[in-house]
């Protein structure tokens, strides 16, 4: 991941979506958000907190509000992030024409995002139940119970992660693979999207 010192360098470095993500930074940045570039990307938070960051995707560029779920979006502008995710929902555009549309709602999005984190609100992320254990870890566990320890002091989130990483695996062997290489990563107390 390529890294930026601010927005204005990413931009400067952008091809796709280039015009599409000006004219949404352009009304992200008019709810008094701070900007910031994280994971590679603008991010935009409240007091610290995260409210936003604008995707670029091969069909779309997206604006993903990272408590998504809790905004009541009455114009239907949000999307799921993914089929995994609990929390993130977000618009996608693929125009200008399409940004400048959909103004309103963001902004309106955008100032309820702001006023769910004020309030302190989250996302109930045990409405879901945890992926299984693979065998393969079960079996890791066993015969080195310093990663068993790791692994109960890992995050949900963190655990959830490398859970839909194992079993994604369709073979015995690749998940076995898998937990072998994210071992040292889980003992370190870092998730498998962690730097």
């Amino acid at each position: 991941m390529k890294s930026y010192p601010d927005v204005d360098a990413y931009l400067a470095d952008q091809t796709r979506w280039h015009a599409e993500t000006v004219a949404l930074r352009a009304i992200v940045l008019e709810s008094g958000l701070d900007e910031a570039i994280k994971w590679g990307k603008p991010c935009y938070s409240h007091q610290g907190s995260n409210i936003a960051i604008i995707q670029p995707f091969k069909p779309h560029l997206a604006l993903m509000f990272f408590k998504g779920t809790l905004l009541s979006d009455p114009l239907g502008l949000l999307v799921p992030q993914g089929e995994n995710s609990q929390a993130a929902m977000r618009v996608e555009f693929t125009s200008v024409d399409e940004v400048a549309a959909k103004a309103d709602g963001v902004r309106a999005l955008l100032a309820e995002a702001i006023r769910v984190e004020a309030s302190g609100a989250r996302v109930d992320f045990t409405r879901r139940a945890p992926p299984e254990l693979a065998a393969e870890l079960v079996d890791a566990f066993d015969n080195d119970p310093d990663l068993r320890a790791a692994w109960e002091g890992l995050t949900p989130g963190r655990q959830r992660g490398y859970l839909l990483h194992f079993n994604a695996a369709k073979k015995p062997e690749t998940r076995v693979a898998r937990v072998a290489r994210a071992a040292p990563r889980i003992l370190a107390g870092k998730g498998p999207n962690d730097p």
